[in-house]
């Protein structure tokens, strides 16, 4: 029986970077199918009222950071807490992976390639020539997927993924939907496992 997974994603994520390799491993061992769905999060947030990061309260900024610290310590994950290239405009780098993805292209790579840029690399994902480089860093065509991200098809993809994503209650990223329960944030990736394994 196949397994599918809907995964609604932003790239600039530090708590879906942490996600990815844990989330490659549940993929791998399960022979996961994933629909990998990148939303616009900021018209989420907007709609829950939560708020972007550097307007958060101080108090809530500082946890953040250090619960950052202690996940990135725990998984043995280099993760600079305070990158440069943050925040960062997702766009480009999400209508590179959804071309890629009408492409008939595997993105998991991809898309953990630019979340790495972004924690771990010091590097601007809302850069055309800097996206363009990580592509091609992936074995893809960078230019090619960058001529298509003003695509009718592309932009039509990165709406209808955020129109899911409110009309399913998704509220943050990374979220996981499975068998039509929500699973959101890289700390229930081991529950989301057990429903997968029939654990739950």
């Amino acid at each position: 029986m196949v397994k599918t997974i809907d995964f609604y994603f932003a790239l600039p994520s530090p708590w879906t970077y942490l996600a990815g390799p844990r989330f490659r491993e549940l993929v791998q061992r399960n022979d996961l199918t994933v629909r990998w769905k990148p939303f616009d999060v900021s018209r989420v947030f907007a709609l829950t009222g939560t708020k972007p990061v550097k307007d958060r309260p101080p108090q809530i900024q500082a946890n953040r950071l250090t619960d950052l610290a202690r996940w990135h310590t725990f998984l043995n994950m280099k993760l600079n807490l305070q990158p440069k290239f943050f925040p960062v405009d997702p766009s480009p780098a999400a209508r590179m992976v959804i071309a890629a993805l009408q492409n008939g292209t595997s993105v998991m790579d991809l898309a953990n390639a630019y979340m790495k840029a972004v924690w771990a690399e010091e590097r601007d994902i809302a850069d055309p020539g800097t996206v363009i480089s990580i592509s091609n860093e992936q074995g893809l065509d960078g230019t090619s997927l960058y001529d298509q991200i003003e695509k009718e098809r592309v932009l039509a993809e990165l709406e209808k993924n955020t129109q899911e994503a409110i009309a399913k209650n998704v509220f943050g990223t990374p979220t996981w939907i499975y068998e039509d329960v929500l699973f959101w944030g890289q700390d229930r990736l081991d529950f989301l496992n057990r429903a997968i394994e029939g654990n739950n």
